[in-house]
């Protein structure tokens, strides 16, 4: 796997890049991909997005310099902005090591995450019934520590995680 990290990078610009490296993937012209980097403040909505999720109105978002950008990946409304780490994979699910299911994949993103966040001592889970990474699950309150959102196409990825 190849391993690129980008810096700081809008959304769009990122996202083209994604595009360009999953047609690189399907052709075989570069191994699996991914792509590390964080974003300048943006909310991405995927496909599934509800607007009223966005509680803030279009002039605070402006005045605070936060993008709002629609997206093809899955999930809703998701906050990118500097200091988070962001991950997108660009893998061909129908090579090895890799099998061709989503869901399996969906969770070895989330696995993943559990266990980085636990080398740094933060205890972290899945919450049953929301997607993502969470911490305080033995809490009234449990809180997001990372975000997933993929597409999928021709079982190559694109999208990932968004880790706070």
């Amino acid at each position: 796997m190849r391993v690129e990290w980008l810096g700081r990078m809008e959304y769009r610009a990122a996202w083209d890049l994604q595009r360009e490296r999953a047609g690189q993937r399907l052709l075989g012209e570069i191994p699996d991909t991914l792509l590390l980097l964080e974003h300048p403040p943006t909310l991405t909505l995927g496909r599934a997005a509800d607007r009223g999720h966005i509680i803030a109105g279009q002039a605070l978002l402006e005045n605070h310099g936060i993008a709002v950008v629609e997206s093809d990946r899955g999930g809703d409304v998701t906050y990118h902005g500097p200091g988070q780490l962001v991950g997108y994979p660009i893998f061909n699910l129908r090579e090895a090591p890799h099998m061709p299911d989503l869901h399996r994949y969906v969770r070895d993103i989330e696995e993943t995450m559990i266990r980085a966040a636990s080398a740094f001592g933060i205890t972290a889970g899945r919450f049953s019934g929301f997607p993502g990474v969470w911490t305080g699950l033995d809490t009234p309150c449990p809180a997001k520590l990372a975000a997933l959102g993929i597409r999928l196409s021709r079982w190559i990825t694109q999208h990932g995680f968004a880790l706070n």
